[in-house]
């Protein structure tokens, strides 16, 4: 019996040691997918594609400190413990792995430190609330628009505002600017407004952007503004960008104007031909008319408007071709000399004069940074297009300008040429070129190859770029592909190259012609986008999803794009997953202004009811957060709900009723029946309301949005109470309220601004849209 007993027991631990290891124990997985890891990770050192990783560890440092992090830091802590870990990987570079993820986390706390230092470097006063007051100062750009202009003002005085509340710049609108010029000095009386933030929570905020340009007001000048005599010479680097912002007006005037009576309508002599021609060239976009844009986003073109990636290679490229071609006439030149590395200097020089010229703007630098490198490759016998020099490009923007993470432009940009640089042995033209073929079937072979390139490359700039298009703008253009398939051919073949011509003849004023002969493909451009605006749901509208999703995507592109080896297929499981949670987006029921004069109520119909009168910014903004693809001009907005002057009364679902209080003589009955309150007021103490959310509450926490549950509301806000960020000023205290006695009302924040704008104030600029456009592959 001991026997079989013990037989019995042998036979009984094989079964089970065999059932063990046929089943997928993730535990008896965890040896060979960390040897696989490892093999992968040697494999992509010893193809050296570590190196783009540290641009991700740099991003994701900078990404911590914008996002996350609350007051300034002690500066030393990061770059302390990033040398440690620097230092720490040079100790162990024998090993196989940790000096690499050493070298990475060390690259983390140099970019959170990077961002911190440019936060401080570009710290300037912002105004808390509403200044109307004599404003003195030098005109430093000057853009013309439809109707009158915007300026950006160096002040010099405002009002008695002391020197440490006075903001060093502010950006105002003037209906009548054509007696100024940059460079004067100017006084005018000013409205000025805090720069708007978020329109929602999660949404663009404008008051960041403005704090990194050193613009601490928005607003408009009251009447007319004089020009007199400045009190002392304005600085030298004052009067350098304002002569450059002149010469730009010029010649953006003067492009405009050589396309006049071309078709398409005219107003002062200039088509919108004439305006986009001249957007192009000199980034001045501000005649290109509401509609024209809306025709170009629909055809999925907007990004040839806006100078960055596109006009810089191009631009780069041309003069390149023609500089090596001339220098190939000279026999002398082409035998004893380097002609390709003298035709590579040449475009650097070029294409940066062309980035000053254009404006300077954020996305043109960074485009510029990228060509940069890619030109300078050429100096040194490497490949000019690669990862290691769009990882370099990108560790330059980043150091330079952060903040620049954070904006559709940056991630669109670099996305679009991480995927091409990935698929390019896949969209390369070779792959069409037959070997000893004649020239019929090479001439044959070229145009397929040219037409495939084309659209693969919009194709895979179009999917690289999606996730952080629909996330920042929540459309899609289904037929952008064809858009640019047929535009770009026009643009690359055309209208930079006169572009190029016309700048090189504008000296010797013969460029007049140039400008008309590229109108004429600008033109074309735009009946190709017309036409395609016109297709059934040319552009679709979608509800806005939330950064978890779009960083999960994110991490998936970096995945797939960077490794060569297997680990790429680790992106798949954070990319259908960020898919998913983007394709189900949670949508509030309820959107509150930042400063209660309006909300947006989801009515029985499924759709937003809109109270009050929301600035059209943000109108606009909740309809395509909410993926409702009706204009902000919509008549059918309003219908639901019960308005007289007093405010007005919406229900959404599950019998929530929203009250909008204008006047206090409504609070006793709304404040009775109201699920929610929403007023611009203070509300009363003891206001009976399940939420409040009244000018104490909104002055702390900023937009907010609601969404009603069976277990109750979920509240999101723009901002925390007390949370430091010196791109939003700290609300001026008034004498603290009784505390309210209702245990069910929302926490009031902090006391609100002494004044804050009235309904009709230009909370948000109605351009607000165009300080970040998208980036072009």
């Amino acid at each position: 019996m001991a026997g079989a007993g013990a037989g019995a027991g042998g036979v009984g631990t094989g079964i089970v040691t065999r059932g063990w290891r046929a089943l997928p124990a993730p535990a008896l997985l965890l040896p060979a997918l960390g040897a696989r890891l490892s093999a992968g990770l040697a494999a992509e050192a010893a193809q050296r594609r570590l190196f783009p990783w540290l641009a991700v560890a740099f991003g994701a440092g900078a990404l911590l400190f914008l996002t996350v992090a609350d007051g300034p830091p002690v500066l030393a802590a990061p770059l302390g413990t990033g040398l440690a870990l620097a230092g720490a990987a040079v100790a162990l570079r024998a090993r196989a792995v940790a000096p690499a993820l050493l070298l990475a986390a060390s690259f983390v706390f140099f970019g959170f430190a990077a961002a911190a230092i440019r936060t401080a470097s570009v710290a300037a006063p912002v105004v808390a609330r509403t200044v109307i007051a004599p404003l003195h100062g030098f005109v430093e750009a000057l853009e013309e628009r439809e109707e009158g202009a915007r300026l950006v003002v160096r002040v010099v005085r405002l009002g008695e505002m002391p020197a440490a509340e006075r903001p060093a710049r502010v950006r105002v609108s003037y209906r009548r600017a054509d007696g100024l010029r940059p460079g004067d000095y100017i006084e005018a009386k000013a409205r000025l407004l805090p720069p708007p933030e978020p329109a929602r929570p999660g949404g663009y905020d404008f008051s960041r952007d403005a704090y990194f340009r050193g613009i601490g007001a928005v607003g408009s000048l009251l009447g007319s503004a004089t020009v007199k005599a400045p009190p002392e010479p304005a600085p030298l680097a004052l009067r350098l960008a304002a002569g450059l912002d002149e010469a730009r007006n010029a010649l953006t005037r003067r492009i405009a104007e050589s396309n006049g009576g071309q078709g398409g309508s005219a107003q002062g002599g200039i088509t919108q031909a004439g305006a986009v021609a001249a957007a192009l060239v000199t980034g001045k976009r501000g005649l290109i008319d509401q509609d024209t844009n809306d025709t170009l986003r629909a055809a999925g073109i907007y990004h040839v408007v806006s100078i960055s990636g596109l006009h810089m290679v191009l631009a780069a490229g041309v003069v390149f071709w023609l500089a090596r071609a001339l220098l190939a006439l000279v026999p002398g030149l082409a035998l004893a000399w380097p002609i390709k590395k003298m035709a590579a200097v040449l475009a650097m020089v070029a294409v940066t004069g062309y980035c000053a010229f254009s404006g300077w703007d954020l996305a043109a630098e960074r485009s510029l940074v990228m060509t940069l490198v890619m030109l300078g490759a050429i100096l040194v016998d490497r490949p000019a297009l690669s990862l290691r020099n769009l990882a370099l490009a990108a560790l330059i923007s980043l150091a330079r300008e952060p903040e620049g993470l954070l904006g559709p432009s940056f991630q669109m940009s670099f996305g679009a040429v991480a995927g091409l640089v990935a698929c390019a042995r896949l969209i390369d033209g070779r792959l069409w070129n037959p070997e000893g073929a004649g020239p019929v079937t090479r001439g044959l072979a070229w145009l397929l190859a040219t037409v495939i390139g084309t659209l693969a490359t919009t194709l895979v700039a179009q999917i690289a770029t999606a996730p952080f298009a629909t996330y920042h703008f929540q459309t899609v253009q289904p037929f952008g592909l064809v858009g640019n398939a047929l535009t770009l051919p026009l643009v690359s073949l055309v209208v930079m190259p006169a572009a190029v011509l016309g700048i090189l003849a504008h000296p010797f004023a013969l460029d007049r012609p140039v400008w008309w002969a590229m109108g004429l493909a600008v033109r074309g451009m735009l009946d190709i986008s017309a036409w395609i605006e016109s297709f059934d749901r040319a552009t679709v509208v979608l509800p806005a999803f939330g950064p978890g999703a779009l960083g999960l995507m994110t991490v998936a592109l970096l995945l797939l794009v960077l490794p060569v080896s297997g680990l790429r297929w680790l992106g798949l499981a954070p990319g259908l997953v960020g898919l998913a949670l983007a394709a189900s987006p949670v949508r509030p029921d309820l959107y509150v202004d930042r400063e209660g004069g309006a909300a947006a109520l989801r009515g029985s119909d499924g759709r937003l009811v809109v109270l009050g009168k929301p600035p059209a910014f943000v109108l606009e903004q909740w309809l395509k957060a909410d993926g409702d693809g009706r204009s902000r001009d919509d008549p059918g907005l309003t219908a639901g709900a019960r308005c007289d002057r007093l405010g007005c009364v919406a229900h959404g679902p599950g019998g929530v009723s929203v009250a909008l209080v204008r006047d206090k003589r409504a609070f006793a009955e709304d404040c009775a029946r109201a699920t929610v309150v929403v007023t611009r007021l203070e509300a009363p103490p003891g206001c009976a309301a399940a939420h409040v959310l009244d000018r104490r509450f909104l002055a702390a926490h900023g937009s907010t949005t609601l969404r009603f549950t069976p277990e109750g509301a979920v509240v999101e806000t723009a901002k925390r109470p007390g949370e430091a960020r010196p791109w939003r000023p700290a609300p001026v205290k008034a004498p603290a309220p009784p505390a309210p006695a209702a245990p069910s009302q929302i926490t009031p924040g902090p006391a609100a601004p002494a004044e804050a704008p009235g309904p009709t104030a230009p909370a948000a600029p109605p351009d607000g849209e165009d300080a970040e456009v998208q980036a072009d592959p």
